[in-house]
């Protein structure tokens, strides 16, 4: 693998992948975002680094932001 493709990797992760917990970081917040390393690992080893480059293409963290934002949205109209 050369250096190109390490960083492509690290930033198509994007994201937090440590097991240690921030000093700023929750318990709610902490064990929320080992749940979503875990399912951000499995689907990244079931589907391989190109497939994964596919489903997200801005990266993983971007993902998560679009559907936070989405979830927010519904919820603003269900309450209407």
């Amino acid at each position: 693998m050369t250096k190109t493709e390490t960083q492509q990797d690290i930033s198509l992760l994007n994201t937090n992948l440590s097991n240690a917990r921030s000093e700023n970081e929750s318990y709610e917040d902490y064990r929320a975002r080992l749940k979503r390393n875990k399912d951000i690992l499995s689907t990244y080893f079931a589907v391989g680094r190109e497939g994964f480059r596919e489903m997200f293409p801005n990266g993983v963290a971007d993902a998560i932001t679009e559907a936070q934002a989405q979830m927010v949205k519904d919820k603003v109209e269900e309450t209407e």
